[in-house]
């Protein structure tokens, strides 16, 4: 990890390649007390079925799947699937999921029973949405239930809207990520408004992860090159003509990104062109 940030984040990017002292080997991800080498995280749900789940999820390279419970069977419908079958917890850490529910209340209830069904495993992500047509946010019971989580024990990684106060917010409270929405989830428009998310980087001392609205590679890859610590994303892989193949463009993509970051682009120039070739020894231009 690179010294002094959360996730391996630098306070401000390098502009030149000798600032980054740390091999990108050691460049890893972490995540309260955890450490992960790919930075990209996938979700679970919209696949065909369970063996292209598994087949797009190895694509990826991802360490850390998310597991919608109220919508996924991990054990808790017996005789059913059970998706753990298809990715067990010993290869990849499971991070189960409130997708679906509206309410505080409900959202611990259901992060509890996950908590029961993975023999005690405390890191979560923590959503609660405010409208079943856009998917956005409702802060005020993600804050709330975020305060019943922490003080509970668990790790809370939160979605959550792309507004700075609200993730200081949540921050103070204790969660160990905040996980800006890039646009609705599921929409595939890629990164709405970079500027509030270059703001919630710039203050954020836990990793920042943009979470919903990736919708192909390069939407990564600008999220990683702003400075966002890792990417999770689902419709974006699952809903692509070919899963598989999207998984690994989605996995080179998260890595330039990244690299593309730690290697510090060059200054805009908006009036001034800058010659890529020497300058020296030219003759001066003819005169007529």
């Amino acid at each position: 990890m690179v010294a002094g940030a959360p996730g391996g984040r630098l306070a401000h990017p390098p502009s030149q390649p000798h600032d980054i002292m740390t091999p990108a080997s050691a460049d890893s991800l972490t995540i309260a007390d955890r450490s992960f080498q790919s930075r990209l995280l996938v979700g679970t749900g919209k696949y065909r079925d369970f063996e292209q789940t598994r087949d797009a999820i190895e694509a990826s390279g991802t360490e850390i799947v998310t597991v919608a419970i109220r919508r996924t069977n991990i054990g808790q419908n017996a005789g059913e699937p059970n998706l753990l079958d298809y990715l067990p917890p010993s290869r990849y850490t499971i991070l189960p999921n409130t997708a679906g529910c509206y309410t505080a209340e409900d959202a611990v209830r259901t992060l509890r029973l996950a908590r029961e069904l993975l023999d005690g495993h405390n890191l979560v992500k923590l959503e609660v949405l405010g409208d079943s047509g856009n998917l956005f946010p409702n802060m005020p019971e993600t804050l709330a239930a975020a305060r019943t989580l922490v003080a509970d024990g668990f790790q809370v990684m939160v979605y959550c809207s792309d507004d700075p106060i609200q993730c200081r917010m949540l921050e103070d409270i204790g969660v160990v990520a905040v996980m800006p929405l890039a646009s609705l989830i599921g929409s595939g428009m890629g990164i709405i408004n970079p500027w509030n998310l270059r703001l919630i980087i710039d203050q954020a001392k836990v990793p920042v992860l943009v979470d919903a609205g990736v919708g192909t590679a390069s939407d990564a890859a600008i999220a990683m090159e702003l400075g966002c610590d890792a990417v999770l994303m689902n419709t974006a892989i699952a809903g692509a003509r070919d899963p598989i193949r999207m998984a690994r463009a989605m996995r080179l993509a998260v890595e330039a990104g990244r690299e593309a970051y730690l290697a510090g682009r060059i200054r805009r120039k908006y009036y001034d062109a800058d010659p890529s070739s020497p300058t020296e020894g030219l003759l001066p231009p003819a005169r007529s």
